[in-house]
């Protein structure tokens, strides 16, 4: 399966109950989706992946959004700049998803929307999942950060697909074209204050458990996430587990009607507690 296949199969799905614009710049924008029955609905906060790069944005997305809404789950998925839209890369990508995440506040505080404040959670998938387990880390990054941001929504717990959350690692390989380069201006030896403020392997979630998938035939992401996997279950701070989803590349597991979106959905109902 490939992005243009998810592209494909968005041309499909309904329409966004809302996009909403948490910035003033094209790209901060999200959209909300939400299931059928009265609530009150536990909140999805949705991060879509590509590289870090303007060519993939969220509309591959719509299918995964779009599921978990069917599976009962509101949705607020979020847009943000990224490596080659103006204003992207350091530091206002993560300032981006950082407003979008803490956008879900006004959200919560719609009482036509009947959603739980105190069942939210972060998902993503690639570059997305590093952002959702950057997100429940946020009350950990050093105040003299160029993106810390007081007071950050509080995420319950994080579903990561293929996290690609080994930067310092994935810079070392060049991926994407070297585009941790222009997501972060360099190196981690040039920049060691901003991999240890936006990479999980320096700056993992306290006390927010993590359930992580990885496909068996993704070679090129599924060794980031095990990687990462395996450092957060030996700090020891979050509860963290990962299944090996046997069918799945890199794209099936946000692709709802595949073997893995069934797993998908068994982690987040166990992540809920639904």
């Amino acid at each position: 399966m490939t992005p243009a296949d998810l592209i494909e199969m968005a041309a499909d799905v309904p329409a966004p109950a809302a996009r909403i614009s948490y910035g003033d710049a094209p790209h901060q924008f999200g959209r909300l989706r939400l299931p059928d029955g009265p609530g009150p609905h536990p909140l999805v906060i949705a991060i879509h992946g590509g590289c870090y790069l303007s060519m993939y944005d969220i509309e591959h997305f719509a299918p995964l959004e779009q599921g978990l809404a069917d599976a009962g789950y509101a949705v607020w998925s979020i847009e943000y700049r990224r490596v080659g839209d103006e204003g992207g890369g350091w530091p206002n990508s993560f300032l981006d998803v950082a407003a979008g995440v803490d956008f879900a506040r006004e959200l919560l505080g719609r009482e036509r929307l009947n959603l739980d404040g105190d069942r939210v959670y972060a998902a993503g998938h690639s570059a997305g999942a590093n952002y959702a387990i950057w997100a429940a880390a946020r009350p950990r990054i050093d105040r003299t950060s160029e993106v810390w941001v007081e007071d950050p929504l509080p995420i319950r717990g994080v579903l990561g697909l293929a996290p690609a959350a080994t930067l310092g690692a994935l810079h070392a390989r060049g991926v994407c074209g070297g585009v941790l380069d222009g997501l972060l201006g360099g190196s981690p030896e040039a920049f060691p204050e901003r991999y240890d403020a936006v990479s999980p392997m320096r700056l993992m979630p306290e006390g927010v458990p993590q359930r992580l998938v990885v496909g068996a035939l993704d070679q090129s992401w599924a060794p980031a996430g095990r990687a990462y996997h395996d450092a957060a279950v030996a700090d020891g701070g979050s509860p963290v587990s990962m299944v090996v989803a046997p069918e799945s590349g890199h794209f099936e597991m946000i692709a709802p009607g595949t073997t893995t979106w069934r797993i998908v959905l068994e982690e987040l109902a166990r992540l809920t507690g639904r």
